[in-house]
């Protein structure tokens, strides 16, 4: 029992709270981008554009995402050029993968096996289509890997190391 308490505190903490709560922001920025250029690509273009509108929704939550992360969660208060040449590229790559990992979570799941056709109603008069589904489920594992990445490799501090 002891080992379950120490658990839980080592992660439900100042560090992890905040960065859920950025997190979420995060996503609500990238379902928002993503949502708002689904909608004016697809009534602008004939084309299929889901890798492209997921692509401008990364690039505005990772900004999003940098700042609020270095400031509120991992608080590295330097804006030294040392420091930020450090980090702008550790953070951008590591979202980079992510956003691998995501794209191609995409097109495997709406491109081969269809799951945009999906639609699920949550209550009367408000449905989740399967693109959207799709990101809620690929967001679960994309903001787990980004923390990992964050607390360990972009922004660690002393006692991480």
């Amino acid at each position: 029992m002891e080992k379950i308490k120490s658990l839980i505190k080592k992660l439900i903490n100042r560090e992890t709270v905040t960065y859920l709560v950025f997190g979420v922001l995060t996503t609500v920025v990238n379902f928002a981008a993503f949502k708002l250029f689904d909608v004016i690509f697809t009534k602008a273009f004939t084309l299929d554009l889901t890798l492209l509108t997921n692509f401008i929704a990364w690039v505005l939550s990772v900004a999003f995402a940098y700042v609020t992360n270095k400031l509120f969660v991992f608080e590295s208060k330097s804006w030294s050029r040392k420091v930020i040449a450090k980090e702008i590229p550790s953070f951008v790559g590591a979202r980079v993968f992510s956003l691998g990992v995501e794209s191609l979570g995409l097109l495997i799941f709406i491109k081969w096996l269809g799951f945009d056709s999906f639609v699920l109603e949550i209550f009367p008069g408000f449905a989740l289509g399967g693109k959207m589904l799709t990101k809620i489920a690929l967001s679960v594992i994309i903001v787990v890997m980004n923390y990992v990445f964050s607390k360990f490799v972009i922004f660690k501090s002393k006692e991480n190391k």
